[in-house]
């Protein structure tokens, strides 16, 4: 009998999320480890959602469970949840991934309740250890330890993992199929309360997404200063990046918590991550080290961001930063 690997596809504005197609890629290579026998399925809810499930069809998943209805628009866990344990209960996946997304950090757990299993949150590498079980590993005690998370004796094996945490590779050829589900065969099972979009309001995010963005520029406490913050925005804005931040400059009021980096932020993989006036502690680091080349700026010769970095310039921020924007500014 098959083994099979689900990932749960995620979607906003009627469009796959990235992550979903990181955790395909991610999907195949456990596959692989289980053995030819293992199968790479997906889920998907939501409302006009049939190009999508073409979409996944086409990039790698064996089969695609659709649940396609208007009363599934907008994410409910009140819905959502008992049709994907529904699912789970009928097809019997031995391992399936979310997106620790908004969305995933709170569909995939109460999944995994309602299914009596375990589920590893926020995982930065997935493996099949040499029992053939999904071994998940997870940051600790502020990224200092890598704990190894089992779920050995009860199935689906969960997981959920950041966005840009894994590769999203090319696309694997399978000739995959289209199971579509009618969410009237879960009616009477769903609570009741379900969500209905009245309005919409959009507020659009401040600067470039970090997700997309090519060049970092990314500060510390070491910055110093809400002035000094703003020059460092001011580089990004020049290098037409992204600004980001570790926790301390939350703290203080800088910058967003929509802009951290490292185990309770974002993961992120530019092309070019410039630090100022960072340290360098293991849960920053967790959320930085795919980046291609890492520049890093502190006054500290020993600080350990240094041992990561690929460019280091042992100087103090604020003699750094003035020379750089005057550097890179459009000349008029």
């Amino acid at each position: 009998m098959s083994k099979k690997i689900w990932v749960h596809a995620e979607v906003a504005d009627g469009k796959l999320l990235n992550v979903t197609f990181e955790l395909l890629s991610k999907a195949h290579e456990l596959a692989e480890a289980l053995g030819k026998d293992t199968v790479v399925e997906t889920t998907l809810l939501g409302s006009e959602l049939e190009e999508e499930a073409r979409r996944l069809a086409e990039w790698g998943a064996e089969t695609v469970y659709l649940v396609d209805d208007p009363d599934l628009q907008m994410y409910s866990p009140v819905t959502y949840v008992p049709v994907l344990a529904g699912l789970a209960t009928s097809h019997g996946p031995d391992i399936w991934l979310f997106g620790a997304t908004a969305v995933g950090s709170t569909l995939g757990p109460a999944v995994a309740a309602r299914l009596k299993t375990g589920m590893a949150a926020h995982c930065v590498d997935l493996r099949i250890n040499e029992g053939g079980k999904l071994s998940a590993y997870v940051p600790s005690f502020g990224g200092k330890v890598i704990g190894e998370i089992l779920c050995p004796d009860r199935t689906p094996q969960m997981a959920s993992v950041k966005p840009a945490i894994f590769v999203k590779k090319d696309p694997v050829p399978v000739k995959g199929r289209i199971e579509k589900q009618d969410l009237s065969a879960w009616k009477g099972k769903l609570g009741t309360g379900t969500l209905k979009p009245v309005n919409v309001v959009r507020r659009p995010p401040q600067g470039m997404p970090l997700n997309e963005a090519e060049v970092v520029v990314c500060g510390g406490f070491g910055v110093g200063s809400r002035e000094n913050w703003q020059l460092l925005e001011e580089l990004a804005r020049y290098l037409n990046g992204a600004t980001a931040c570790t926790r301390p400059p939350v703290d203080e009021g800088w910058s967003g918590e929509y802009c951290m980096v490292g185990t309770s932020g974002q993961s992120i993989r530019p092309k070019v991550y410039i630090g100022f006036g960072i340290s360098g502690a293991t849960h920053h680091i967790c959320g930085m080290n795919e980046a291609g080349v890492v520049i890093s700026v502190n006054r500290d010769e020993e600080a350990p961001i240094f041992q990561v970095s690929d460019f280091r310039v042992a100087a103090d921020v604020n003699s750094i930063l003035p020379l750089l924007i005057e550097a890179v500014r459009p000349k008029t």
